[in-house]
């Protein structure tokens, strides 16, 4: 039986500081050709991958995976035809603090050097409104894989220097104890944890 993710986000609103000033300083990778039919090659300097928690029962802390990569499509003609495939590399948290980041990549919370990376991979597309779908796939975190579903906003296409563009946006929250990650669950650190991936990919070379 497929879990439904929980919708509500009250404190899922702005990244950690120095995302956005990344996101327009830096120059976009060259991407690979792509097909109608493979779709659109993640861009991860276009793409933001924010995750929050709930610190001391009083505030709302946001860190961030500076890597992402993968290949999507959203066909509205043919919801079947669409696919999520994306990875985030656990070992790129960024929280602006190396302390606290060496604490996230250890065997407490990511343990990253047996799990490098956390997954989703689509099963099944439902359209629920203009550009809208719940989304059900296959998550992965810690090696342990559940199957959830997930709301996506399909946020457009577009014409870039490089090509073709599209992109898509996701919120959802998880409970961290599913996967393995049990550390300070409490009042000093919430079991919940808010998930952001709104990604910008591309066709051309």
């Amino acid at each position: 039986m497929q879990k439904l993710a929980k919708l509500s986000l009250p404190f899922l609103t702005v990244a950690a500081v120095g995302t956005v000033a990344a996101l327009w300083t830096s120059t976009p990778p060259a991407i690979a050709n792509f097909t109608a039919d493979n779709g659109f090659k993640v861009d991860s300097v276009h793409t933001s991958a924010i995750f929050g928690v709930k610190h001391n029962g009083v505030s709302n802390f946001y860190g961030r995976f500076n890597e992402k990569s993968g290949s999507f499509n959203i066909d509205p003609a043919d919801p079947s035809k669409s696919f999520i495939d994306v990875t985030i590399e656990t070992g790129s948290v960024d929280t602006a603090s190396g302390g606290r980041d060496k604490h996230l990549k250890s065997g407490d919370f990511f343990a990253v050097t047996e799990f490098p990376a956390m997954t989703f991979k689509s099963k099944s597309f439902t359209k629920t409104g203009e550009g809208t779908y719940n989304v059900t796939g296959d998550f992965t975190l810690r090696g342990k894989t559940t199957e959830i579903t997930v709301p996506v906003t399909d946020t457009g296409r577009g014409k870039a220097r490089n090509g073709e563009v599209a992109g898509f946006e996701t919120k959802f929250n998880i409970k961290r104890s599913d996967y393995g990650v049990s550390f300070m669950v409490g009042p000093g650190l919430s079991d919940d944890v808010s998930i952001l991936f709104s990604a910008e990919g591309g066709k051309g070379a």
